[in-house]
């Protein structure tokens, strides 16, 4: 049994600082699910690439920084499901948005803590 398994984590977030501070956690057992806008994380468009050929499923960036992660992207019915059901929602939430793009996306704290009260 490993350190964190069992535990369920929601990543929100681009580049580099949520996907680095939630790096170990898919690795130590955790159940990470990094939530991706419809248009996909940016660290996809860094590279390096293999060949210098740009393609955002082959970034040495993104794939460094988001392995043992599940990936979903939060338009979708699966997505939706988690942020409506606290069962699945995790129980911690990494993000590097500003404040205010989180409640204008309609995933601040508030909207979270009604979800699940146990946060």
């Amino acid at each position: 049994m490993q350190g964190l398994e069992g535990v369920k984590v929601l990543e929100l977030g681009h580049m580099v600082s949520a996907a680095y501070a939630n790096e170990a956690d898919g690795d130590l057992g955790a159940e990470v699910i990094k939530v991706e806008e419809p248009g996909g994380d940016r660290a996809r468009q860094r590279g390096p690439f293999p060949r210098e050929i740009v393609d955002p499923e082959q970034s040495g960036l993104f794939l460094y920084l988001n392995t043992n992660k599940q990936g979903s992207c939060w338009t979708s019915v699966r997505t939706r499901t988690r942020f409506t059901s606290p069962g699945d929602l995790g129980r911690f939430l990494i993000h590097n948005y500003p404040p205010a793009q989180m409640a204008a996306l309609g995933i601040d704290y508030p909207t979270f803590a009604a979800i699940n009260p146990g946060w």
